[in-house]
């Protein structure tokens, strides 16, 4: 709360736009940790708890793909910070899931079922591709 009492609620990046402000250049200052140390997202958690009515933004939640919008487009950008993302990533890794399988709820959130799954089916035939 320090952070977002000093900052504002959100403030803005010359390199990404407005975005929530973080303590000391690391996490969200709308991030709590839970009992077992994760970084959680407040916002969301207040959701969970029913004290909100809405998850938290489809920013935050795309997270790290960034939205930016032209004149005719919208251009989807995985974009992640290394400080932020490395733990996120490095679990991906192991997991072997790639970025739009981990983000699916917020991409269907943000742009439909239909999209989600061409998303999906050019994700399979890139891969094939790939491994041919």
């Amino acid at each position: 709360m320090k952070e977002i009492e000093k900052q504002g609620r959100y403030v803005y990046s010359h390199e990404f736009g407005w975005v929530t402000p973080t303590v000391n250049g690391t996490i969200c200052a709308y991030g709590l940790r839970d009992n077992k140390g994760i970084i959680k997202c407040a916002i969301e958690q207040a959701y969970y708890d029913g004290k909100l009515d809405w998850k938290k933004p489809i920013s935050c939640h795309l997270y790290p793909i960034r939205l930016v919008e032209a004149k005719h487009a919208t251009y989807v950008n995985y974009e992640p910070r290394e400080t932020l993302c490395n733990p996120a990533c490095a679990l991906g890794k192991k997991l072997k899931m790639p970025v739009y399988q981990f983000l699916k709820e917020p991409i269907i959130r943000k742009f439909g079922e239909e999209f989600y799954g061409v998303l999906e089916q050019v994700a399979i035939e890139h891969f094939d591709e790939k491994n041919k």
